[in-house]
């Protein structure tokens, strides 16, 4: 029952051409048998080894993801919340910033920004600036952490009380909007 390794497949190339290629198989003998077994697994690596090997992987292969992740360490701290990276695409970075004093000030520092990526490890040949309008994350205009600030359901804020409906412990907020917990209030709009 000794395991062998070998096998070679025909595979066909990006010209249409076939050419061979080894592949690792183990076989184990079974008596006359001769028996197909998986190749064995890598072995498990850590979560942040596979993270910083992505991260990596982004930088080199000039993903969107990557620069996104360190724009604001690039961009620097008063420009980098008035623009972002549209597209990245053959070395040539789309950059966006609302109209007006912000888009000029992006223009007018394109090529130490250009220096900026570079020095970060970015392929990046050319900067293109054009004009962005983002579009407001929710329909009041506030953003996300402003509606969270003042959300209901935070007990770290509006502390726990005892849903009057159910008796269950939930954030004091609900009560204070529905006259009860969520869960009463998801069940009174079923």
């Amino acid at each position: 029952m000794e395991p062998s390794r070998s096998r070679q497949r025909r595979q066909a190339d990006s010209g249409g051409s076939r050419r061979w290629i080894s592949e690792a198989v183990q076989t184990r003998r079974v008596g006359n048998i001769s028996l197909l077994m998986p190749p064995p697994r890598p072995p498990a690596s850590a979560l942040g080894s596979c993270l910083d090997s992505l991260q990596q992987d982004w930088r080199r292969d000039g993903h969107l993801a990557g620069l996104w992740r360190d724009w604001p360490r690039i961009a620097g701290p008063q420009l980098a919340p008035h623009c972002r990276p549209l597209q990245l695409q053959g070395g040539l970075l789309t950059v966006g910033a609302a109209p007006g004093p912000w888009l000029q000030a992006l223009q007018y520092n394109r090529h130490q920004l250009l220096g900026s990526l570079r020095a970060a490890g970015f392929a990046v040949r050319d900067v293109r600036v054009q004009q962005h309008h983002p579009a407001p994350t929710t329909p009041g205009g506030q953003s996300e952490a402003e509606v969270w600030a003042v959300h209901p359901s935070r007990c770290d804020v509006h502390g726990m009380a005892d849903c009057p409906a159910c008796g269950r412990p939930a954030p004091a907020g609900e009560m204070a909007r529905w006259g009860h917990c969520s869960f009463c209030r998801r069940a009174e709009l079923a």
